[in-house]
């Protein structure tokens, strides 16, 4: 699911061109939950945003990417976490551990690049390996849970305005 691309070259670099691999969303990604395959889809933008900062030597934009990817990256566990605990799917607790140990290996490559260290390589590696094989693996296991429950969702919804409207002409 990756392609090559280049980047400009930097203003009064006119002769520089960089060639960097970058993940190109693919069909094979999808979860078929709108909502959280946008959100991979952001978390993929954050990796590329990481590939285009390595590649040009950026450390600002290197620090502040591995910030973002880190924070909507919570808040996209805990989305997530929250569906599956709604539909009721009984391995979240699994689940939960992935993303646990996901994080605490990106805290680790966080303080290594804090400490000086270049890990942006290491880094996009491993995010752009673990997010593929999670997306392709573990959210394909819950997906079945969490469909099934939105159908009921929806079709609650549907009923509740169908009473409104009868009782209230909605």
């Amino acid at each position: 699911p990756a392609r090559l691309g280049s980047l400009s070259p930097e203003p009064g670099q006119t002769n520089r061109r960089i060639t960097v691999e970058i993940i190109q969303w693919s069909p094979t990604l999808e979860t078929g939950i709108d909502v959280i395959d946008q959100q991979h889809k952001r978390i993929v933008d954050y990796i590329n945003a990481l590939r285009i900062a390595q590649g040009k030597g950026d450390r600002g934009a290197v620090a502040k990417t591995i910030d973002d990817v880190i924070d909507y990256t919570r808040s996209h566990f805990g989305f997530e976490e929250a569906l599956m605990e709604a539909a009721g799917y009984t391995m979240i607790n699994a689940h939960k551990l992935t993303h646990e140990m996901f994080i605490g290996r990106v805290a680790l490559l966080n303080q290594r690049f804090k400490d000086g260290e270049d890990i942006a390589q290491d880094l996009y590696d491993m995010l752009s390996n673990w997010l593929i094989t999670h997306i392709q693996t573990e959210d394909q296991d819950y997906v079945g849970a969490v469909k099934e429950k939105m159908v009921g969702v929806v079709a609650d919804q549907k009923r509740r305005k169908s009473l409104l409207a009868r009782f209230f002409g909605a």
